[in-house]
């Protein structure tokens, strides 16, 4: 049985659909981003939709002061902020208290998807904002959302760029660096796909909805492990089903930064929890899969999405074959490393392309040692920092399984981590 899963050509055929799906993704991101080889253009004056910003903090004393003085730095300033304290242990309530210009709403712990019902109902403007408490909007943010969703009036639900911060930064430098990466990869897909008119993941650390919309749909889904990914797919399901136009965008002028985990603890908690509720929402919507009634969201999107729940499993199988084939002294086969070190090359190429591409995108000044970082990560990516993302997938596949895909903080020490809670 060793020798079949070691040599068996199954395994090996494992890898090389690894590589190839991975490789096929690289040249659709490069072929559908061409747009973003210049600047974002500065929001234009528009009609003046009225803008709301909405927190749900759950113990975010720590974090939430910096995340209101942003709000309150915005250079087209929100018409309504407002904070909902999910029934916090530490010194959230003490934090809100001492604010000024926000609204708070204070309830008992019932988690983030039902705070974030209750609180939007309560407001009034055209467009709400959510952000987390750990993400800080850039002064032009607020500006960008509204200037967009006065341009498209079919512009349902959108999200701005995310860029991750570790902390403490001591000991998070090193996955900063993996995690920037990675967001770069990121977001150039989502643009990607947007251009697709298939987005489907908007983050609900910095994401934007017309108030009719969230009302039309009902809100978030309370039972939903990712909410804001669930509340994405429920849009695109009315928006086909009633034939509505209903826009899903990324703004690249709206920019934010956010905490992102700093040690493999909380990367592991955080992706399983981020993979178990892919897994509940594919699994949710599995009647959409391949069904042309949704368009190229159907027979593009959601497929490709299906072959993605096995990929951690193609990775780390792949990783796990090679491994005890150097361990045992077998060797690999002249042909295999050939295959390794052209993907390795291709991969480079790649990602010196993406990163001068996003920096341009984005209207970011570029410096040469970006290149050598990049290099640097890209070569020590698959031993390091992807295996940690394929095992905290595959954390998620047995939680989904199991049905035990709960919410706990990143940050450390949280008082509310030990719990186990959803929030």
């Amino acid at each position: 049985m060793a020798a079949v899963f070691v040599d068996g050509p199954l395994v090996w055929a494992a890898g090389f659909l690894y590589i190839a799906y991975d490789t096929w993704l690289l040249f659709f991101v490069a072929a559908r981003t061409g747009d973003c080889r210049r600047p974002a253009p500065a929001p234009a004056p528009h009609a003046r939709p009225s803008v709301a910003a909405l927190v749900a903090a759950r113990n975010e004393a720590s974090v939430l002061p910096k995340c209101l003085a942003a709000l309150a730095a915005q250079t087209s300033p929100f018409d309504e902020i407002l904070v909902v304290d999910d029934g916090s242990t530490d010194g959230t309530a003490e934090v809100l208290r001492a604010a000024s210009g926000i609204g708070v709403l204070s309830k008992e712990h019932t988690g983030k998807a039902d705070s974030l019902n209750r609180a939007f109902r309560t407001l009034t403007s055209d467009v709400v904002v959510t952000i987390d408490a750990d993400t800080l909007l850039e002064p032009g943010a607020a500006a960008a959302v509204r200037a967009a969703f006065a341009e498209e009036p079919a512009l349902a639900a959108a999200c701005g760029i995310l860029t991750p911060q570790c902390r403490p930064r001591a000991l998070g430098r090193v996955f900063e660096a993996f995690q920037e990466f990675e967001y770069i990869r990121a977001f150039l897909a989502r643009q990607a796909w947007m251009n697709e008119g298939t987005l489907l993941l908007v983050s609900g650390a910095f994401a934007a909805y017309r108030r009719d919309v969230l009302l039309e749909l009902g809100g978030y889904d309370p039972l939903s492990y990712v909410e804001d990914y669930d509340l994405i797919h429920r849009l695109h399901r009315h928006a086909y089903d009633a034939g509505l136009a209903m826009e899903v965008r990324l703004l690249p002028a709206a920019r934010a930064t956010t905490d992102a985990p700093a040690t493999l603890r909380a990367l592991l908690k955080q992706r399983m929890r981020w993979f178990g509720g892919f897994l509940q929402t594919q699994f949710k919507y599995r009647d959409m899969v391949g069904n042309r009634r949704y368009g190229a969201l159907g027979t593009v999107m959601l497929p490709v999405k299906s072959v993605d729940t096995l990929q951690p499993i193609y990775g780390l199988v792949a990783f796990a074959t090679l491994l005890s084939l150097l361990v045992s002294g077998k060797g690999v086969h002249g042909a295999i490393l050939w295959v390794i070190a052209a993907k390795l090359v291709l991969d480079l190429a790649f990602h010196f392309w993406f990163v001068i591409l996003y920096h341009r995108w984005q209207g970011l000044p570029f410096q040469g040692w970006k290149l050598a970082r990049s290099a640097l990560i890209t070569l020590a990516e698959p031993v390091t920092f992807q295996l940690a993302r394929h095992t905290g997938a595959l954390l998620g596949w047995l939680s989904f399984l199991s049905g035990a895909n709960e919410w706990t903080p990143q940050r450390e020490g949280d008082p509310s981590a030990a719990s186990g809670r959803k929030a």
